[in-house]
């Protein structure tokens, strides 16, 4: 009689652990839902190279309400990753930042996107070789056009780099998301994310210059 009234305690108790985390998750979703439908939401694309490795550092970003990986900037409707890859579609791997601009500005944004991209070579990010890795700001409107040219110039007169800035300052285009596996790769995929970060260059890089 004991084990019975102890057996029923234990699955009481653990009926109420996974209500309490499910009321968690379905809070978390719902006040990101919110934050969705607020109309002062804006939108960044930008392209670093290889996606998986641009989404992490937007993620962890206060203000930051979405991110996706996807492909943009090319001449082909919903293309693959396979095509992209291939390199002729014209698309560049990318990331699309939804943000609150009340909470974090564009300019922050660049500051990020910069500190995660080697800017001076050109249709190539470390190992990866082609255009669909070259770096690109892509803007919506005038005042981030001007943002991102004001802020590429900051780059030039740094002094931090002894090769031109190639990074492209173009209109933004329509942007296709990326197969769901490449979504948060980082998160996915902990140790392949690491090692191709390390074994790619990135890693190192981003160590020398920036102390990342």
């Amino acid at each position: 009689m004991v084990i019975s009234l102890m057996r029923f305690i234990v699955i009481i108790l653990l009926s109420l652990i996974t209500l309490t985390q499910a009321d968690i998750v379905y809070a978390d979703n719902e006040s990101k839902g919110a934050n969705i439908d607020n109309k002062e939401i804006e939108k960044a694309v930008f392209a670093g190279g290889c996606f998986w490795c641009m989404q992490n550092p937007y993620d962890e970003l206060k203000g930051v309400v979405s991110t996706a990986v996807g492909y943009t900037g090319g001449n082909k409707d919903n293309p693959t990753y396979e095509e992209v890859c291939a390199g002729n579609t014209g698309h560049a791997e990318a990331i699309e930042v939804l943000y609150d601009p009340l909470q974090i500005s564009y300019t922050e944004l660049l500051n990020v996107f910069w500190r995660n991209i080697d800017p001076t070579t050109l249709n190539r990010q470390f190992a990866d070789a082609g255009t669909q890795y070259r770096t690109a700001i892509f803007y919506h409107n005038e005042e981030q056009k001007q943002s991102a040219e004001s802020s590429k110039q900051e780059m030039v007169s740094s002094g931090n780099y002894n090769d031109p800035i190639v990074t492209e300052i173009t209109p933004a285009s329509a942007f296709y998301k990326a197969e769901d596996y490449h979504q948060k790769y980082y998160e996915k995929c902990p140790l392949k994310y690491k090692m191709y970060k390390s074994g790619s260059g990135r890693e190192q890089y981003l160590e020398e210059m920036y102390g990342n």
